[in-house]
């Protein structure tokens, strides 16, 4: 399934971009990134358009409004996630509109925040966390389901391409440790068992999946995400920062190499996703990559196969001209990924 999504001399990038001007940030990323281009997200918007508002403004039969500590569930639609729905409705004509002037890419890969990420992020009107609650979890989850399920499909209708759902899930490593601070502050959230963790993330990634007939992408940009654990979710690609990742040996060298052993492609964080006083050369970028398939036992020919270049994280801090310069960078990567593999 994945060859047919990407293969070798593809690049992507992992969603948020600069300033607050939608049009402008998809025209960017149409035509840098046209073999998977990424569902641009402006976090710089403020309210609604950072990944869990963007992402509530997504869930269907439910809503959430800001209070001091973050997003908490509402009774009813309020301003706040109006202004969600808003800036999706925006952005959505913004990329119909980028498209149409500059031609259709094959992929659109859109980007919301994973089941776990989402119900630790928002409180319960009593104020706990959502995950805290088992009902209250499974809501969240169908309507994030449903929610994303029908935003692939306006998606795929706007732009005429196939379409790719990544989830991001940041806060999956804390759920999974039980670091998750309570909203109060004053304690933590207990850890969730890594099978419960695993069930409702395979079937949020089963649904998708079997909605698009695309595989899945899961994003943890952790020095230590659960790779086994994403895997064993069904997700069909894994994006994390390759240059974060420290010294790959142990439990994560054995994981990662499964990974790719059973077909998973791994989308590897390389480009700066903000400018460093250094320049950028190709082949420094791509060294972690290089590294990375040597310390596993493959030929560089995988990175090609089962390795898709990105920026490190999302691009909402970096200038307007780094975040071209990044994409630009990331697309060279793929080539020199499929270079190295012919040769």
């Amino acid at each position: 399934m994945n060859d047919a999504v990407w293969g070798p001399g593809t690049a992507t990038a992992i969603g948020s971009m600069p300033g607050t001007d939608p049009v402008e940030a998809a025209r960017t990323v149409v035509g840098e990134l046209p073999e998977l281009m990424p569902f641009p997200e402006l976090p710089g918007r403020g309210v609604g358009a950072d990944v869990l508002g963007r992402t509530a403004g997504l869930l269907v039969d439910l809503a959430v409004e800001v209070v001091p500590s973050g997003y908490r569930v509402a009774s009813r639609p309020g301003r706040d996630h109006r202004r969600a729905v808003d800036l999706l409705r925006w952005d959505l004509d913004a990329v119909e509109q980028a498209v149409s002037e500059a031609g259709a890419p094959q992929v659109v890969k859109v980007q919301a925040a994973g089941p776990w990420t989402l119900s630790a992020g928002i409180e319960l009107m009593r104020g706990h966390r959502v995950l805290t609650d088992p009902g209250a979890l499974r809501d969240f989850t169908a309507s994030l389901t449903e929610g994303l399920l029908g935003h692939t499909q306006q998606v795929a209708a706007r732009t005429g391409a196939r379409v790719v759902v990544q989830l991001d899930e940041p806060t999956l490593p804390a759920v999974l440790a039980g670091s998750l601070p309570t909203p109060s502050g004053y304690g933590t959230v207990p850890a969730v068992p890594e099978p419960d963790a695993q069930r409702l993330l395979a079937e949020v990634i089963d649904a998708l999946s079997t909605a698009t007939g695309s595989p899945v992408v899961v994003h943890c940009c952790a020095a230590r995400p659960p790779v086994a654990l994403l895997r064993r979710a069904g997700a069909g690609a894994i994006a994390l920062d390759a240059t974060g990742l420290g010294d790959v040996s142990g439990e994560l060298a054995d994981e990662l190499g499964e990974a790719w052993e059973e077909g998973t492609t791994l989308f590897l964080g390389l480009v700066p996703s903000t400018e460093s006083a250094t320049r950028a050369e190709l082949r420094p970028l791509a060294q972690p990559a290089f590294d990375l398939a040597a310390r596993l036992g493959f030929a560089r020919s995988t990175l090609a196969e089962r390795g898709v270049p990105t920026p490190t994280c999302g691009l909402a801090g970096a200038t307007p001209a780094w975040a071209r310069r990044a994409l630009s960078l990331t697309r060279d990567l793929a080539k020199l990924f499929a270079d190295e593999a012919e040769q």
